[in-house]
């Protein structure tokens, strides 16, 4: 066939298919409405690849082929790998995600009361449209320390019977001067104050800050924490609810975090499904995308190429050169998402280079904006190569760019791997609402992108 035919997935399925895309959905609905911060997407990670014989590193003192090795780094980044029979010089086939979502981080010394309403500070973390923010049933998330080194694990909102907070939005009625603002401006960062509570202390109702006070009692009978408590605290805002069934049809997920947890989950369970393999396989779950990777949890830290060096000694492979070529030799798809086409705004799109729901994976050959500027730019004999590992294993997929031309853009950890030699490119699921407190994605894609992510992990480098 001369002409590329671009056909609905859910057209291929046949009802046991269909069971497989319901039974992922199902364990991926459940994973994200627990695991709403990087901390959280750590923690239930790390049971569930030690449920499958997963080691850490830590305790291991020989490395040979097929053992399974997880490395955790600061509760905020976890990374597993398969070792294969293949010296690692050879190359490792990697899939890699961040676990960070756009949100809202309570400042160090964030509770303070106005007018009988005590509110939390809050400095947004990522992209975010404020104004999606505000009017919406929100959860508290996160950890404390205590000066005493104590941790204190906190969520907030929930729990069906847990109260929510949220961020209070300006009555249309009153809002004229707000709405001739542009949607940059309608909603400033320094008014994303969350409203916690509106009660005075018992007993103490005149008091200064009585209403603050309430609030702290009720903190510290629950976990124990103080005010000062705050400032070595890590504490985020993040929609309250749970990973929902979307459409009449069911055909589609609606979440908070899709991006990029939903490329995190298929990564993990597709490394899951491959035992004994020639090259070894890796799955890197990392944390600081949305802010440009920086910092120790960050893709730009060494803790990646630290961990593989330390890989490469215990199992008696362990020169400079090794990991240089290691890493050289490497195949990886930086597993992140690209924006959905939606009817509602499809002027920002060019349509034959843009990804639809129910088409499948996407790649994305490159990312970055205003003339590729940041991004990686995949060759194309790795393209080819994953073309055939994709239409061998009747995996559906296609190729996007993120809009039109001199529209936008963004950038993946992709260029970061890039930068060691490797072959990467771009390679998840499309999202509606991408950065919105509520992101949507297609069931039929994520099944797809899961197949495709166990095929690359099988075949690549063969």
């Amino acid at each position: 066939m001369l002409e590329r035919e671009f056909k609905s997935a859910w057209e291929k399925y046949s009802e046991n298919d269909i069971k497989e895309v319901t039974d992922l959905s199902e364990r991926y609905k459940k994973f994200l409405s627990a695991a709403k911060t990087e901390r959280e997407f750590v923690r239930d990670s790390l049971s569930e690849c030690e449920a499958k014989g997963f080691k850490n590193i830590k305790d291991v003192k020989e490395i040979k082929a097929g053992d399974k090795i997880y490395g955790v780094n600061m509760d905020k980044n976890i990374f597993m790998f398969v070792i294969g029979s293949k010296p690692m010089a050879e190359g490792m086939n990697l899939l890699g995600a961040h676990i960070d979502s756009p949100r809202l981080d309570i400042k160090q010394n964030p509770l303070y009361e106005d007018n009988n309403l005590c509110l939390m500070e809050t400095h947004y973390y990522g992209g975010v449209k404020k104004y999606q923010w505000v009017a919406q049933p929100m959860a508290l998330h996160g950890v404390v320390f205590k000066e005493n080194g104590e941790r204190v694990d906190i969520v907030i909102g929930e729990d069906a019977n847990d109260p929510v907070v949220g961020i209070s939005d300006l009555l249309i009625h009153l809002s004229r001067k707000q709405m001739e603002k542009s949607l940059r401006e309608g909603v400033e960062g320094e008014d994303l104050n969350v409203l916690v509570g509106s009660r005075p202390a018992k007993g103490d109702k005149d008091a200064k800050n009585s209403v603050k006070k309430y609030i702290l009692e009720i903190l510290n009978e629950k976990y124990g924490i103080t005010e000062e408590d705050f400032v070595s605290a890590e504490l985020t805002i993040v929609p309250a609810g749970m990973a929902r069934d979307y459409g009449l049809d069911r055909s589609m997920i609606m979440a908070y975090g899709h991006d990029d947890k939903v490329c995190a989950y298929t990564s993990m369970e597709a490394l899951f499904q491959v035992e004994n393999p020639e090259r070894t396989l890796g799955c890197i779950l990392t944390d600081k995308e949305e802010v440009g990777s920086q910092g120790a949890t960050g893709m730009h830290s060494r803790y990646f190429e630290n961990l593989v060096a330390e890989i490469l000694e215990k199992k008696g492979e362990g020169t400079a050169r090794d990991l240089r070529e290691c890493m050289m030799n490497s195949f990886m798809l930086s597993s992140d998402v690209s924006a959905a086409f939606d009817p509602n705004y499809p002027s920002v799109n060019e349509v034959k280079n843009t990804a639809f729901f129910n088409r499948g994976m996407v790649f994305n050959k490159y990312t970055g904006n205003g003339g590729k500027f940041g991004c990686n730019d995949a060759n194309p004999e790795f393209m080819a190569m994953l073309r055939k590992i994709m239409n061998a294993n009747n995996v559906s997929w296609q190729t996007a760019e993120l809009g039109k031309v001199d529209m936008g853009g963004g950038g993946t950890i992709a260029y970061i791997l890039a930068n060691l030699g490797m072959n990467v490119i771009d390679a998840g699921i499309a999202v509606q609402n991408m950065h919105a407190p509520w992101e949507v994605i297609s069931k039929a894609d994520l099944f797809e992108t899961y197949k495709g992510y166990v095929a690359f992990l099988k075949e690549a480098g063969k």
